[in-house]
């Protein structure tokens, strides 16, 4: 279905991001795409006309209140308002936590926690008077099961999951017609993992089993669209993560200490400083795309995607069963 919605994505040059809009401008939207990086941003500005959107690139850093005030200010300025605010945007460093600097795990957190706060903010302030408008919080199951070596990016989800779900009961509260939702992922085919700060022997992964950010890009635009549920969970991976926490905690914990570091990790060459300080496609850098090094791997569809999406009519067709059969035990009683 074609929309035309002005949709804001931030982290909008590469990975679930660049699906992203890529996703939003199939349904004829006009992106406003949000990310620090200049090739990465032309050539998902190219991404979304070619799907049939319109783009918009601004440059900005998520972690400067100012600068994303701005950024919302300009999007405003270009198409009038915001329909949907898809925040996106993070960093990482990837070590054991004794292993990370202040300085490190601090600008982790002001950017994929605080520039999530930030987006929101900037969201609201144009959503509000309009009293319409989705914000979308693309999560993680990390942010309810921390796993080791990702401690300043776990502990940036679980503050994000926190902060949605008080925003979400205040704006219940006050009977907005503004929605927020989000999102939790799974490991994904994304350049993530060449841009984290990498402090480890061998070269960061996803752990297994590894989905493309397609998946996740068709989560996000559902949501938009279906924000009255408090969030979605986005492969099986997720789920069974989720639910073994929630049952045996203290087990995970013991499972993820034995079998997680070697999990995140395989032979290969890395350096850099990744991400953390400036994008690696900036003026020097390169096009990333949407997808890692993972293709070969990934997979391209989840049927607990498409179940998590039709919830309602899967319920629906299970109540009409139900009935059906009671239908059909009445009329065999009677007969």
């Amino acid at each position: 279905m074609k929309d035309g919605k002005v949709v804001v994505v931030t982290g909008a040059s590469g990975g679930v991001g660049r699906a992203t809009a890529r996703a939003f401008a199939e349904r004829a939207a006009r992106v406003a795409l949000l990310a620090r990086g200049r090739e990465g941003l032309a050539a998902a500005a190219d991404d979304v006309q070619r799907a049939g959107g319109e783009a918009l690139v601004v440059s900005v850093d998520m972690a400067d209140a100012k600068a994303v005030d701005d950024a919302a200010q300009k999007v405003v300025d270009a198409y009038g308002h915001i329909d949907v605010w898809v925040n996106n945007a993070f960093t990482g460093v990837f070590a054991p936590f004794t292993e990370i600097t202040p300085d490190e795990f601090r600008r982790v957190t002001e950017v994929t926690y605080l520039g999530y706060v930030f987006g929101t903010r900037a969201a609201l302030r144009h959503m509000l008077p309009r009293d319409r408008g989705t914000i979308v919080q693309v999560g993680s199951a990390l942010a309810y099961r921390g796993i080791p070596l990702q401690s300043a990016y776990c502990g940036a989800k679980h503050a994000i999951q926190g902060f949605n779900e008080s925003l979400r009961c205040e704006l219940l509260h006050s009977g907005s017609g503004v929605r927020t939702t989000m999102v939790q992922m799974p490991g994904l085919n994304t350049p993530q993992f060449e841009w984290v700060l990498n402090k480890m022997p061998g070269k960061a992964r996803p752990v297994a089993p590894v989905y493309q950010p397609e998946i996740a890009a068709r989560a996000v635009v559902h949501a938009a669209s279906h924000a009255r549920r408090r969030e979605y969970w986005v492969g099986g991976s997720t789920v069974a993560t989720l639910l073994a926490n929630a049952v045996a905690p203290g087990a995970l914990d013991r499972y993820l200490a034995r079998t997680n570091i070697e999990a995140q990790q395989e032979e290969g060459e890395h350096g850099g400083p990744g991400n953390l300080w400036a994008p690696v496609d900036g003026p020097h850098g390169r096009d990333f795309g949407a997808h890692g090094r993972f293709d070969e791997e990934a997979v391209s569809s989840s049927p607990q995607d498409w179940l998590s999406r039709n919830r309602g009519r899967m319920l629906v067709a299970a109540a009409a069963g139900g009935l059906g059969a009671a239908v059909t035990a009445g009329l065999r009683h009677r007969n």
